[in-house]
Protein backbone atom coordinates (compact mmCIF):
# COMPACT_ATOMS: atom_id res chain seq x y z
CA UNK A 1 0.00 0.00 0.00
CA UNK A 2 1.39 3.68 -0.81
CA UNK A 3 0.59 6.92 0.55
CA UNK A 4 0.08 7.95 -2.84
CA UNK A 5 -2.80 5.75 -3.88
CA UNK A 6 -5.12 6.70 -0.53
CA UNK A 7 -4.12 10.21 -1.93
CA UNK A 8 -5.89 8.97 -4.85
CA UNK A 9 -8.77 7.52 -3.98
CA UNK A 10 -9.37 10.41 -1.73
CA UNK A 11 -8.88 12.97 -4.62
CA UNK A 12 -11.47 11.02 -6.85
CA UNK A 13 -13.96 10.84 -4.14
CA UNK A 14 -13.66 14.65 -3.47
CA UNK A 15 -14.19 15.11 -7.58
CA UNK A 16 -17.34 13.25 -7.75
CA UNK A 17 -15.84 10.24 -8.50
CA UNK A 18 -14.27 11.97 -11.97
CA UNK A 19 -11.25 10.51 -12.65
CA UNK A 20 -10.36 12.15 -15.55
CA UNK A 21 -11.20 15.64 -13.50
CA UNK A 22 -9.07 14.00 -10.53
CA UNK A 23 -5.94 13.74 -12.90
CA UNK A 24 -5.91 17.16 -13.90
CA UNK A 25 -5.90 18.67 -10.71
CA UNK A 26 -2.98 15.91 -10.05
CA UNK A 27 -1.20 17.16 -12.95
CA UNK A 28 -1.09 13.51 -13.92
CA UNK A 29 -2.76 10.83 -16.59
CA UNK A 30 -5.97 9.10 -16.28
CA UNK A 31 -4.82 5.94 -16.53
CA UNK A 32 -2.13 6.26 -13.78
CA UNK A 33 -4.90 7.00 -11.29
CA UNK A 34 -6.66 4.52 -12.24
CA UNK A 35 -4.06 1.37 -12.54
CA UNK A 36 -3.04 2.38 -8.86
CA UNK A 37 -6.85 2.34 -7.56
CA UNK A 38 -7.13 -0.93 -9.11
CA UNK A 39 -3.95 -2.21 -7.08
CA UNK A 40 -5.06 -0.88 -4.03
CA UNK A 41 -8.48 -2.16 -4.30
CA UNK A 42 -6.59 -6.02 -5.30
CA UNK A 43 -3.91 -5.69 -2.14
CA UNK A 44 -6.87 -4.90 0.28
CA UNK A 45 -9.44 -7.51 -1.37
CA UNK A 46 -12.22 -5.13 -1.90
CA UNK A 47 -13.54 -2.89 -3.81
CA UNK A 48 -13.18 1.18 -2.86
CA UNK A 49 -15.70 2.13 -6.08
CA UNK A 50 -18.38 0.49 -7.93
CA UNK A 51 -18.05 0.51 -11.49
CA UNK A 52 -20.45 0.74 -14.59
CA UNK A 53 -18.10 -0.15 -17.26
CA UNK A 54 -14.93 1.97 -17.23
CA UNK A 55 -17.41 4.65 -14.83
CA UNK A 56 -17.07 5.05 -10.98
CA UNK A 57 -20.43 5.29 -10.42
CA UNK A 58 -20.29 5.49 -6.59
CA UNK A 59 -18.72 4.43 -3.09
CA UNK A 60 -19.03 1.24 -1.83
CA UNK A 61 -19.73 0.27 2.10
CA UNK A 62 -15.87 -1.08 2.30
CA UNK A 63 -14.64 2.25 0.62
CA UNK A 64 -16.65 4.58 2.58
CA UNK A 65 -14.92 3.10 5.80
CA UNK A 66 -11.60 2.91 3.56
CA UNK A 67 -11.79 6.76 2.48
CA UNK A 68 -12.70 7.79 6.18
CA UNK A 69 -8.86 6.31 7.20
CA UNK A 70 -6.92 7.28 4.36
CA UNK A 71 -8.38 11.20 5.24
CA UNK A 72 -7.00 10.69 8.59
CA UNK A 73 -3.98 9.48 7.70
CA UNK A 74 -3.45 12.25 4.39
CA UNK A 75 -4.04 14.71 7.36
CA UNK A 76 -1.43 12.98 9.88
CA UNK A 77 0.81 13.71 6.86
CA UNK A 78 -0.12 17.08 6.24
CA UNK A 79 0.53 17.77 9.99
CA UNK A 80 4.10 16.12 9.94
CA UNK A 81 4.79 18.85 6.44
CA UNK A 82 4.01 21.09 8.85
CA UNK A 83 6.00 20.17 11.77
CA UNK A 84 9.21 19.73 9.55
CA UNK A 85 8.55 23.12 7.60
CA UNK A 86 8.09 25.47 11.04
CA UNK A 87 11.59 24.42 11.62
CA UNK A 88 12.84 24.52 8.38
CA UNK A 89 11.12 27.64 7.01
CA UNK A 90 8.75 29.48 9.67
CA UNK A 91 7.96 32.42 7.25
CA UNK A 92 6.50 30.52 4.29
CA UNK A 93 3.83 28.37 3.97
CA UNK A 94 0.14 28.64 2.84
CA UNK A 95 -2.95 29.36 5.60
CA UNK A 96 -6.73 28.65 4.29
CA UNK A 97 -9.74 30.02 5.79
CA UNK A 98 -13.38 29.07 5.04
CA UNK A 99 -16.12 31.81 6.12
CA UNK A 100 -19.33 33.66 5.24
CA UNK A 101 -19.31 36.95 2.81
CA UNK A 102 -19.73 38.81 5.74
CA UNK A 103 -16.90 37.96 7.24
CA UNK A 104 -14.56 38.14 4.58
CA UNK A 105 -16.01 41.34 3.01
CA UNK A 106 -16.52 42.91 6.49
CA UNK A 107 -14.32 41.68 9.24
CA UNK A 108 -11.23 40.44 7.62
CA UNK A 109 -9.42 42.87 5.11
CA UNK A 110 -7.63 44.32 8.54
CA UNK A 111 -6.47 41.23 9.38
CA UNK A 112 -5.42 39.53 6.11
CA UNK A 113 -3.67 43.11 4.89
CA UNK A 114 -1.67 43.27 8.34
CA UNK A 115 -0.88 39.01 8.33
CA UNK A 116 0.31 39.60 4.43
CA UNK A 117 2.80 42.86 5.23
CA UNK A 118 4.37 40.81 8.00
CA UNK A 119 4.30 37.19 6.42
CA UNK A 120 4.26 38.42 2.30
CA UNK A 121 5.94 34.24 1.35
CA UNK A 122 2.45 32.82 2.98
CA UNK A 123 0.13 32.51 0.28
CA UNK A 124 -3.68 33.04 1.62
CA UNK A 125 -7.13 30.93 0.34
CA UNK A 126 -10.28 32.27 0.84
CA UNK A 127 -13.36 30.34 0.86
CA UNK A 128 -16.51 31.40 0.43
CA UNK A 129 -19.83 29.08 1.59
CA UNK A 130 -22.84 28.20 4.11
CA UNK A 131 -22.22 27.34 7.60
CA UNK A 132 -22.53 24.16 6.93
CA UNK A 133 -20.23 24.19 4.00
CA UNK A 134 -17.74 25.78 6.07
CA UNK A 135 -17.84 23.00 8.64
CA UNK A 136 -17.62 20.54 6.12
CA UNK A 137 -14.27 22.13 5.11
CA UNK A 138 -12.68 22.57 8.21
CA UNK A 139 -13.44 18.62 9.55
CA UNK A 140 -11.93 17.15 6.11
CA UNK A 141 -9.20 19.77 6.07
CA UNK A 142 -9.44 21.39 3.33
CA UNK A 143 -8.63 24.94 5.26
CA UNK A 144 -7.21 25.52 8.43
CA UNK A 145 -9.38 27.12 9.89
CA UNK A 146 -13.00 27.98 9.74
CA UNK A 147 -14.83 30.98 11.34
CA UNK A 148 -18.65 31.98 11.61
CA UNK A 149 -21.31 33.00 13.89
CA UNK A 150 -24.36 30.90 12.83
CA UNK A 151 -25.02 27.12 13.22
CA UNK A 152 -22.47 26.33 15.33
CA UNK A 153 -23.75 22.91 16.37
CA UNK A 154 -21.92 22.38 13.16
CA UNK A 155 -19.01 22.50 14.48
CA UNK A 156 -18.55 19.87 17.00
CA UNK A 157 -15.23 18.42 15.80
CA UNK A 158 -13.80 21.64 15.88
CA UNK A 159 -11.95 23.78 18.57
CA UNK A 160 -14.14 26.94 18.14
CA UNK A 161 -12.91 30.00 20.05
CA UNK A 162 -14.88 33.60 20.76
CA UNK A 163 -13.44 36.53 18.95
CA UNK A 164 -15.76 39.26 18.83
CA UNK A 165 -19.46 40.53 19.86
CA UNK A 166 -21.31 42.07 17.40
CA UNK A 167 -25.28 43.23 16.40
CA UNK A 168 -27.55 44.43 13.83
CA UNK A 169 -28.61 48.32 12.36
CA UNK A 170 -32.07 48.87 9.93
CA UNK A 171 -31.04 50.06 6.81
CA UNK A 172 -33.63 52.41 4.86
CA UNK A 173 -33.77 55.36 2.49
CA UNK A 174 -32.76 58.33 3.75
CA UNK A 175 -36.84 59.86 3.10
CA UNK A 176 -38.10 56.67 5.20
CA UNK A 177 -40.89 56.84 8.13
CA UNK A 178 -38.56 55.05 9.97
CA UNK A 179 -35.84 57.08 9.39
CA UNK A 180 -37.41 60.24 11.44
CA UNK A 181 -38.47 57.71 14.81
CA UNK A 182 -36.09 58.25 17.77
CA UNK A 183 -35.67 54.95 19.16
CA UNK A 184 -37.05 52.14 16.93
CA UNK A 185 -39.39 49.08 18.70
CA UNK A 186 -39.48 45.66 17.19
CA UNK A 187 -43.62 46.52 16.30
CA UNK A 188 -42.09 49.08 14.00
CA UNK A 189 -39.69 46.98 12.46
CA UNK A 190 -42.41 44.07 11.59
CA UNK A 191 -44.64 46.77 10.32
CA UNK A 192 -42.65 46.70 7.12
CA UNK A 193 -41.56 44.65 4.35
CA UNK A 194 -38.17 43.23 6.09
CA UNK A 195 -35.18 42.07 3.32
CA UNK A 196 -32.36 40.59 5.09
CA UNK A 197 -30.17 37.09 5.64
CA UNK A 198 -31.10 33.73 4.49
CA UNK A 199 -31.72 31.66 7.59
CA UNK A 200 -28.30 29.99 8.57
CA UNK A 201 -26.16 32.68 7.44
CA UNK A 202 -25.21 36.08 9.44
CA UNK A 203 -26.93 35.97 13.14
CA UNK A 204 -30.36 35.56 11.32
CA UNK A 205 -31.28 33.07 14.21
CA UNK A 206 -30.70 35.83 16.82
CA UNK A 207 -33.18 38.16 14.46
CA UNK A 208 -36.00 35.55 14.26
CA UNK A 209 -35.74 34.58 17.89
CA UNK A 210 -36.54 38.41 18.86
CA UNK A 211 -39.46 38.49 16.58
CA UNK A 212 -40.57 34.79 17.86
CA UNK A 213 -40.24 36.18 21.62
CA UNK A 214 -42.55 39.38 20.78
CA UNK A 215 -45.52 37.27 19.20
CA UNK A 216 -44.40 39.35 16.19
CA UNK A 217 -44.59 37.67 12.61
CA UNK A 218 -42.50 40.13 9.97
CA UNK A 219 -42.88 39.67 6.28
CA UNK A 220 -40.13 39.24 5.19
CA UNK A 221 -39.69 39.47 1.27
CA UNK A 222 -36.47 38.91 0.16
CA UNK A 223 -33.02 36.88 1.57
CA UNK A 224 -29.66 36.98 0.54
CA UNK A 225 -26.27 35.51 1.93
CA UNK A 226 -24.58 38.94 1.02
CA UNK A 227 -25.08 42.34 3.05
CA UNK A 228 -24.43 44.24 -0.43
CA UNK A 229 -27.66 42.30 -2.18
CA UNK A 230 -29.47 43.50 0.46
CA UNK A 231 -28.64 47.31 0.22
CA UNK A 232 -29.12 46.75 -3.02
CA UNK A 233 -33.26 45.88 -2.79
CA UNK A 234 -33.27 48.29 0.05
CA UNK A 235 -32.50 50.76 -2.56
CA UNK A 236 -34.85 49.25 -4.89
CA UNK A 237 -37.86 49.67 -2.19
CA UNK A 238 -38.25 46.55 -1.75
CA UNK A 239 -38.13 46.46 2.35
CA UNK A 240 -36.25 47.89 4.92
CA UNK A 241 -33.15 46.29 5.64
CA UNK A 242 -31.94 44.34 8.87
CA UNK A 243 -28.18 43.76 8.42
CA UNK A 244 -24.65 43.20 10.80
CA UNK A 245 -24.00 46.98 11.79
CA UNK A 246 -20.06 46.66 10.31
CA UNK A 247 -21.64 46.24 6.86
CA UNK A 248 -22.56 49.69 6.80
CA UNK A 249 -20.35 52.47 5.63
CA UNK A 250 -21.43 55.94 5.67
CA UNK A 251 -19.35 56.70 2.72
CA UNK A 252 -20.24 54.05 0.16
CA UNK A 253 -23.87 53.94 1.75
CA UNK A 254 -24.66 57.69 2.08
CA UNK A 255 -27.81 57.28 0.34
CA UNK A 256 -29.25 54.68 3.38
CA UNK A 257 -29.59 55.54 6.75
CA UNK A 258 -28.16 53.13 9.24
CA UNK A 259 -30.71 52.70 12.41
CA UNK A 260 -29.28 51.51 15.81
CA UNK A 261 -31.27 48.14 16.46
CA UNK A 262 -28.89 46.91 19.05
CA UNK A 263 -31.21 47.18 21.70
CA UNK A 264 -33.59 45.28 19.52
CA UNK A 265 -31.70 42.03 18.93
CA UNK A 266 -29.58 40.22 21.31
CA UNK A 267 -25.95 40.00 20.39
CA UNK A 268 -24.30 37.51 18.03
CA UNK A 269 -20.71 36.14 18.51
CA UNK A 270 -18.44 34.94 15.50
CA UNK A 271 -15.92 32.65 16.57
CA UNK A 272 -12.90 31.13 14.73
CA UNK A 273 -12.10 27.65 14.67
CA UNK A 274 -9.72 24.72 13.72
CA UNK A 275 -9.67 20.71 13.77
CA UNK A 276 -8.66 18.72 17.10
CA UNK A 277 -5.28 17.61 16.03
CA UNK A 278 -4.15 20.57 13.50
CA UNK A 279 -0.43 21.81 13.70
CA UNK A 280 -0.73 25.65 14.35
CA UNK A 281 2.32 26.70 13.02
CA UNK A 282 3.54 30.18 14.33
CA UNK A 283 2.23 32.48 11.86
CA UNK A 284 -1.06 30.60 12.30
CA UNK A 285 -1.30 32.02 15.92
CA UNK A 286 -0.27 34.93 14.37
CA UNK A 287 -3.33 35.31 12.31
CA UNK A 288 -5.70 34.11 15.36
CA UNK A 289 -4.05 36.91 17.78
CA UNK A 290 -4.57 39.71 14.42
CA UNK A 291 -8.09 38.95 14.00
CA UNK A 292 -9.11 38.51 17.88
CA UNK A 293 -6.44 40.02 20.24
CA UNK A 294 -7.14 38.55 22.86
CA UNK A 295 -6.56 35.43 21.70
CA UNK A 296 -2.59 34.98 22.37
CA UNK A 297 -0.64 31.76 21.98
CA UNK A 298 -0.94 30.82 25.22
CA UNK A 299 -4.55 31.12 25.44
CA UNK A 300 -5.18 29.35 22.61
CA UNK A 301 -2.81 26.11 23.37
CA UNK A 302 -4.80 26.72 26.81
CA UNK A 303 -7.86 26.18 25.03
CA UNK A 304 -6.30 23.01 22.32
CA UNK A 305 -5.73 21.27 25.69
CA UNK A 306 -9.35 21.21 26.71
CA UNK A 307 -11.47 18.26 27.00
CA UNK A 308 -14.91 19.25 26.61
CA UNK A 309 -17.29 22.11 25.43
CA UNK A 310 -17.76 23.10 29.29
CA UNK A 311 -14.36 23.06 30.11
CA UNK A 312 -13.51 25.71 27.14
CA UNK A 313 -16.75 27.81 27.54
CA UNK A 314 -15.12 28.19 31.33
CA UNK A 315 -11.92 28.75 30.20
CA UNK A 316 -13.49 32.25 27.96
CA UNK A 317 -16.33 33.38 29.95
CA UNK A 318 -14.51 36.10 32.14
CA UNK A 319 -13.10 37.67 29.07
CA UNK A 320 -14.71 40.55 27.51
CA UNK A 321 -15.38 40.31 23.94
CA UNK A 322 -14.59 43.59 21.89
CA UNK A 323 -18.05 44.50 20.44
CA UNK A 324 -18.71 45.83 16.64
Amino acid sequence: MKLQQLRYIWEVAHHDLNVSATAQSLFTSQPGISKQIRLLEDELGVEVFARSGKHLTRVTPAGEAILKTAGEILRKVETIKQAAQEFSDEKRGSLSIATTHTQARYALPPSIETFIDKYPEVSLHMHQGTPMQISELAADGTVDFAIATEALELFSDLLMMPCYRWNRCIVVPKDHPLARVNELTLEDVASYPIVTYVFGFTGRSKLDDAFYDHGLSPKVVFTAADADVIKTYVRLGLGIGIVAKMAFDEKTDSDLVALDASHLFASSVTKIGFRRGTFLRGYMFDFIKMFAPHLSKELVEKAYLCTSKNELEALFENIELPVY
